[in-house]
């Protein structure tokens, strides 16, 4: 069974919002949508390797910041 997405019209609403010189294509929502759900996938795998490294079972918010810290430094 697959799992509900974000209702796309309010997907488009936004990006529109941002960005209302954009034509989208008819499935660009569906590319940010996977890209947002790759990027969160990315985040939790680092997250979970920064708690392990410092001896945690937890993931706790500071080791989801640091790893959200060094994928902004990485893309840039």
């Amino acid at each position: 069974m697959m799992k509900r997405t974000a209702p796309r019209s309010t997907l488009r609403k936004i990006i529109k919002k941002h960005k209302p010189q954009l034509r989208l294509a008819a499935n660009a929502d569906l590319l940010v949508h996977l890209n947002f759900l790759l990027f969160l996938h990315r985040l939790a795998e680092e997250a979970r390797t920064n708690a392990f490294e410092s001896k945690s079972k937890i993931i706790k918010p500071e080791h989801a910041i640091a790893a959200a810290k060094l994928r902004t430094i990485n893309n840039f």
